[in-house]
């Protein structure tokens, strides 16, 4: 997670310095992709220091964008205006060449090497599962071998495209915040994983699957093209990656349950959709 500080400089300017870990370096790619975003006028903070990451940890200064509001709710009309503004950004950000920005964040980091339905993740990890539902972990290794399998090229998007990090004025966007999330899945992966999580705020959820559907719709009419098949079940199937992952740190958390009791609810649909 990153740590977030307001500064203000001599000239009187306002700031945003943000430091998080990075043992890898992928910092630096999602801050060029940002920066390049903000050139084309894409509603997000401009950088103002490349991403310099020393001892595991990465740092950056951007614009401070303060105003907007939370576009709340979880319904298919909000969900239609998550989707088209995905459109918009990952049709800008297919233009624009960065490294790839992995390894890819733990709730879309289905491609992870290892055996586990989850990538590492110490704090995790290391607390006590024995209270974690079998379901969950279940779905997520039913999930994870069905986008294993999908043989689709991968993109840079927004892996985090959540309420809680976007401000409208009205309908209209006011900044999209949160660029350390960009990851390089197949598309179709990142718009079902951003169709089920877009209602996540202060709780992380997942959305009707009613509104998954408005969402995959809109998304694929603001693209002018649509899904096929097998990109239509890999949607599904990343739908419900995140809610697992959600899913698992509520249990071991001993967090009230939202997005585990979405998951009870909806997953057999969700599976059935993704032909997993």
């Amino acid at each position: 997670m990153s740590d977030v500080y307001a500064v203000q400089l001599d000239d009187g300017r306002t700031v945003a310095v943000k430091a998080r870990p990075d043992a890898t370096g992928r910092t630096r790619s999602c801050t060029e992709a940002q920066l390049l975003l903000a050139e084309q006028g894409f509603w997000c903070a401009r950088p103002l220091t490349p991403a310099i990451v020393e001892d595991g940890r990465a740092v950056h200064a951007e614009e401070w964008v303060p105003g907007g509001v939370i576009m709340l709710g979880d319904g298919p009309d909000v969900a239609s205006a998550f989707a088209q503004l995905f459109a918009d950004v990952m049709a800008r950000l297919q233009h624009i060449r960065v490294r790839p920005p992995l390894p890819n964040p733990s709730w879309v980091g289905w491609d992870h090497d290892g055996p586990t339905a989850w990538p590492p993740a110490a704090f995790l990890d290391e607390r006590d599962s024995s209270t974690l539902p079998s379901f969950i972990e279940d779905v997520a290794h039913r999930v994870r071998h069905r986008l294993r399998a999908a043989d689709l090229p991968s993109v840079i998007g927004h892996a985090d495209w959540e309420t809680q990090n976007l401000r409208w004025s009205g309908r209209r966007i006011h900044v999209v915040h949160d660029w350390d999330s960009l990851a390089y899945q197949p598309e179709a992966a990142l718009v079902g994983a951003a169709s089920g999580a877009f209602a996540s705020n202060a709780v992380p959820t997942l959305a009707p699957i009613a509104s998954s559907r408005a969402f995959l719709e809109a998304y694929q009419s603001g693209r002018g093209r649509s899904f096929d098949d097998a990109e239509t079940e890999v949607a599904w199937a990343a739908s419900l990656y995140p809610a697992t992952h959600n899913a698992r740190g509520q249990c071991l958390f001993e967090q009230p349950p939202v997005a585990v009791t979405a998951l009870q609810d909806q997953a057999d649909e969700r599976l059935s959709l993704a032909g997993a």
